[in-house]
């Protein structure tokens, strides 16, 4: 005796979607462990990945209805597919989309502790050349050096552009607020300062190309 399912034509159709929206999730469940076994490429895995996701959302949307929510649709059928709810509810983007989009921030931020860290050595320079050597006026701008540089995670612990700030920070910080350095000191902090500035473009990836 055969056994049907539903009784018309929408609930055939209704079990249809089931039957897809099940194929799609186990699909990318095989997909991301593939990937993460290296068993295919990262540009095999992005294209199949995208397409799984443009099924998937065409599928859901049509299901929102009588599927509110995937996570109960795949406990209800124990499913055990945390990677495919990763990768289709919660992400909605191959994994390969996201280091990319993740490099892109890491690189952004990165240049701009570069740019502030630019910054803070020619203000520190020019102050010096504009006579400004009292410690009040000094300090800051080297303390503001020396906080730019250490967010920079390419630079070494010991950078010559730390240790010499920060050498100099404790001995300014020896002084009165109102003390001056002298001429010999103002030259050798204009030194360390042009050194390290020149060693600290040294330091950055692909410098001088």
């Amino acid at each position: 005796m055969e056994v049907k399912l539903w009784n018309d034509k929408r609930e055939r159709e209704m079990y249809d979607n089931f039957a897809e929206l099940y194929a799609i999730i186990k699909a990318t469940e095989r997909l991301e462990k593939a990937y993460v076994r290296d068993i295919i490429s990262p540009q095999e895995y992005e294209l199949e990945c995208q397409k799984l996701i443009a099924h998937f959302k065409t599928l859901a949307s049509t299901l929102k209805d009588t599927v509110p929510s995937i996570e109960r649709f795949a406990d209800t059928y124990k499913m055990e597919c945390p990677a495919a709810i990763n990768r289709l509810v919660i992400s909605g983007v191959p994994a390969t989309v996201e280091h990319r989009a993740a490099a892109a921030a890491s690189a952004s931020t990165s240049a701009a502790i570069v740019a502030e860290c630019v910054q803070n050595f020619i203000t520190a320079m020019d102050s010096l050349k504009l006579n400004m050597v009292a410690v009040d006026q000094v300090h800051p701008l080297l303390s503001d050096l020396y906080s730019s540089l250490n967010k920079l995670t390419i630079l070494p612990p010991d950078f010559e552009g730390k240790t010499k700030m920060k050498e100099w920070i404790a001995r300014l910080s020896k002084m009165g607020a109102a003390d001056e350095l002298t001429e010999q000191q103002a030259r050798q902090l204009h030194f360390d300062l042009e050194s390290s500035y020149n060693s600290f473009m040294a330091a950055l990836p692909n410098a001088g190309t």
